[in-house]
């Protein structure tokens, strides 16, 4: 990453039915963005479309499209234009009957630095991507651009402590996390707020467990299934956090473009404090291979 301060963004925005409203509500974001002095800027989940998850049904595959492709193109354009990095997110249709949810990263210069597809794909109430993306292939490898190296998960991605690790001991000098993520209507505003407060510590955990600022954003607004009863009321809360967990800047529940400045000479300060990599157990760690020890001892 450059060394001195850089100023990231997040754009964080309601999804409606038209692919080309959201795009222009992306690329809208890009712009304020920029505006602001933002170099690095991160979309959220499936920007260009309603969340097609909440159901299983062939008809939403219909929006699916290559890599490289036309959102491809539509946000290489912004990242040349503004000379920033633009990381944006993707319905892949790699083959026929092979999909990937895929995050692209833009580099300044407008090319494709590289993708991320998901690995870790849900299968729960209202977000049954299962039916719909196969697990990502790309391995947990950073993405290197002309403000750093990329560490890019996506969503369902940022539960698991294993991928934040092991984008940061392949070098990454940045956490990214696009993210769909919302209430269950039915649910209480307790278990609301439970889930809310447990999505933003779990992230601010990934930052201070490998010493990295980390950038979440999530879409925001009510989404309904066909029928229109229950859907998905995303929660919006996208943040950005520095390399104690710090929280930098943090958006509401409505459309918000997020702008914070991180600084990275911060990481190699802060592993000097909280040597989290030297103290690792490399040779005690091999159950971490296993499924479940299965009430066993030590592996």
């Amino acid at each position: 990453m450059e060394h001195a301060p850089l100023t990231v963004a997040a754009v964080q925005h309601a999804c409606a039915e038209d692919p080309e409203e959201n795009l222009a509500r992306s690329c809208a974001g890009i712009d304020e963005a920029a505006a602001c002095g933002a170099r690095l800027v991160l979309l959220q989940e499936l920007h260009g479309t309603p969340y097609p998850c909440q159901e299983e049904h062939p008809r939403h595959f219909q929006a699916a499209e290559p890599v490289p492709g036309p959102t491809t193109a539509m946000l290489a354009a912004r990242a040349k234009r503004h000379n920033a990095v633009v990381v944006g997110s993707v319905f892949e249709r790699r083959a026929p009957g092979l999909y990937h949810n895929t995050a692209v990263v833009l580099d300044a210069d407008g090319s494709l630095a590289g993708i991320y597809r998901k690995m870790h794909i849900p299968d729960d109430p209202g977000y049954y991507e299962k039916f719909y993306f196969t697990p990502g292939d790309t391995g947990f490898r950073p993405v290197a651009t002309a403000v750093g190296r990329l560490g890019v998960l996506v969503c369902w991605d940022q539960w698991f402590p294993e991928a934040a690790r092991l984008m940061a001991l392949a070098g990454a000098e940045i956490l990214l996390y696009p993210t769909a993520i919302g209430y269950d209507p039915d649910d209480d505003g307790g278990e609301q707020a439970r889930q809310l407060d447990a999505w933003i510590t779990v992230q601010r955990a990934h930052a201070i467990a490998n010493g990295l600022p980390l950038v979440a954003c999530n879409r925001t607004g009510l989404e309904e299934p066909p029928g229109g009863s229950g859907g998905n009321r995303f929660w919006g809360s996208s943040f950005i956090c520095g390399p104690q967990g710090e929280v930098l800047s943090r958006a509401g529940d409505d459309p918000e473009v997020l702008v914070a400045t991180v600084d990275p000479r911060r990481t190699e300060t802060v592993r000097q404090m909280w040597p989290f990599l030297r103290d690792r157990r490399i040779d005690a760690y091999h159950g971490l291979l296993r499924r479940f020890l299965d009430g066993e001892g030590p592996a």
